[in-house]
């Protein structure tokens, strides 16, 4: 066996960056014999260690009294006392209490002496969290999955004290404009948890495709999932793609998701929009749509982007139709969230249809924004009569905000300002800032959306605003997500190109205590990103955007003939800055 230089500081170019962090001397060897020590409530993260750093190693992490004498990194052996200098090291995961009154339940301490690094959280999601560090601290290789090399593994001595600073830490994916298979799903709750981000957004519906598979109502996945073409670029772009798309997720793919994401202590929040964003829904069930005012049979699965028309209608047999769909999927998503949209829903049939007219004025309401407000208190009380909280986007605020709601602030700060002032939860995406289809930099950018937001500027983010910063209502800031709208994301390399290597600096933006923007150390972060973090995503195989520009491969080239922009650039700097 091949023996490899002691880790360098290298190594501890952590993202995201802990809070205390003291470099001891000396590495801890781990080799065949080193032993892995779960205690109650960690088993899953053994198992998660044991197929990922076995995996990358080749060393087997035997569990508790099958590696080595006995003693030797067992339960019974308390943390810092003496093993002999033969015995193997062992790797001990415990659940401490004291660590979460110190730290909370997602804290953890992670301290490498001698012969044992001890992993002790607040809860499992704590052990966990320090599992990720001990990853990122082997090094790049330890995220690959079989060994490069015959070699020794060296753990560098620490002594590491973290906690979040946000509980909510979310990634939003459009998988309705263009449909990701199961696989590629896993794969990103593997690349959240690397992370530390712990809400996966899941965008299920729009009006180009409905992708989550309803017993009760079959047409959902038959018709509704599937498109007959596609416009290539951005809504202005000549160009089409005739090839039909679509795809859906059986029950079965979601309870495995949702498992695969609570193993790695990760919240699957499903989103079904209503009442705009629903051309696909009533492509399957015409009734859904005001038929009043237009010939819903004649629709189909939209195949442009933007904001549809059309929109459900505001009647009993709506209600009825999505309790049902409601229904499954609180058996299929267990959590405590369930998004409802609310976005973008254009009130023009409204105005013109008799039958929402009618509505209006049974319910005692001004106008269609309020009949908005209708649809969306409806399904709040519904929700929570189960026991689960309706998320929305922040148009739920128009027309009255249902009580115990909590607002997506995605137009900039202002909706989740007036819903925090007005006592309510809020999850910052402001568009302007974290919306990852936004592009990267001017110039050659493939598809290039909206204003230009940089690593950098990512990592200047700041999750609560200063009309909140130092009040009572900052509380009400549950944390900071960032989206991924898929309209000119294609594919699996189209979507790591937009998301990394920024998700990197915003995971880091809501888990680590950062001063103020103007005085972060955005330098030192961008070379903890050279110094180890960009050789982890290449070790993952994340096709991310590098800090020189887009690869050749990466690049934006225009058909023959065709001339323009297939994106939509904004210039300048984004408003609200």
């Amino acid at each position: 066996m091949t023996s490899d230089h002691a880790p360098t500081d290298t190594a501890l170019s952590l993202v995201p960056a802990p809070r205390e962090l003291r470099r001891l001397e000396g590495d801890l060897p781990l080799d065949a014999r080193t032993v892995l020590d779960a205690g109650p409530g960690t088993e899953g993260v053994a198992r998660l260690l044991r197929a990922e750093l076995g995996a990358a190693t080749g060393l087997p992490l035997l569990p508790e009294g099958v590696g080595g004498p006995p003693g030797a990194g067992t339960r019974g052996t308390p943390s810092g006392a003496a093993v002999g200098a033969d015995a193997p090291s062992a790797v001990r995961l415990r659940v401490v209490p004291e660590v979460a009154a110190a730290l909370g339940p997602e804290g953890y301490r992670l301290t490498v002496g001698e012969h044992v690094a001890e992993l002790a959280g607040g809860s499992p999601a704590g052990v966990l969290h320090a599992a990720r560090t001990l990853r990122q601290l082997l090094g790049p290789e330890a995220f690959r999955r079989a060994p490069l090399r015959a070699r020794s593994w060296l753990l560098p001595r620490v002594a590491v004290a973290d906690a979040p600073r946000f509980r909510w830490r979310g990634f939003m994916l459009d998988v309705a404009r263009h449909f990701l298979p199961k696989e590629e799903i896993l794969r990103y709750l593997d690349l959240l948890s690397a992370h530390k981000l712990n809400v996966f957004h899941f965008h299920l519906t729009d009006d180009q495709g409905w992708r989550v598979e309803i017993h009760s109502r079959p047409r959902l996945t038959e018709v509704g999932a599937w498109r007959p073409r596609t416009r290539y670029g951005h809504r202005a772009s000549p160009l089409w793609n005739e090839q039909p798309h679509g795809g859906y997720y059986t029950q079965d793919d979601i309870r495995e998701i949702v498992a695969y994401a609570a193993e790695r202590h990760i919240t699957v929040v499903p989103e079904i929009d209503i009442p705009g964003h629903s051309q696909a829904a009533i492509a399957a069930y015409p009734e859904l749509g005001n038929t009043d005012v237009v010939d819903t049979t004649a629709l189909q699965v939209w195949d442009d982007w933007g904001v549809s028309p059309n929109v459900l209608a505001p009647a009993d047999h709506t209600l009825r139709f999505y309790e049902d769909v409601f229904t499954e999927l609180l058996e299929l998503f267990p959590g405590r969230y369930v998004h409802i949209g609310g976005d973008e829903c254009l009130k023009t049939q409204w105005e013109r249809s008799p039958a929402a007219q009618a509505r209006i004025a049974a319910e005692g309401l001004r106008d269609e924004e309020e009949l908005q407000s209708w649809f969306i208190r409806h399904f709040a009380r519904w929700l929570a009569e189960r026991g689960r909280r309706l998320i929305g986007w922040d148009e739920i605020l128009e027309g009255g905000l249902p009580p115990g709601a909590v607002v997506s602030s995605w137009r900039g700060y202002e909706g989740g300002i007036a819903a925090a002032e007005a006592g309510h939860d809020v999850v910052m995406c402001p568009e302007q800032q974290v919306y990852l289809d936004h592009r990267q930099a001017d110039g050659d950018e493939p598809f290039p959306i909206g204003y230009v937001r940089s690593l950098r500027d990512v990592y200047r983010f700041e999750p609560i605003p200063p009309q909140l910063a130092g009040t009572p209502r900052a509380r009400h800031v549950l944390g900071a997500q960032a989206n991924l709208w898929t309209e000119v994301v294609h594919d699996r390399q189209r979507a790591d190109y937009q998301v990394f290597p920024r998700l990197a600096a915003f995971a880091e933006v809501t888990w680590s205590p950062l001063p103020e923007p103007e005085r972060r150390d955005t330098d030192g972060f961008l070379r903890r990103m050279e110094a180890g973090h960009y050789a982890r995503l290449d070790a993952l195989g994340v096709a991310y955007r590098p800090p020189s520009g887009p690869l050749p491969w990466q690049r934006r080239v225009l058909p023959p003939g065709v001339s323009g922009e297939l994106g939509r650039p904004i210039e300048g700097p984004p408003p609200g800055l």
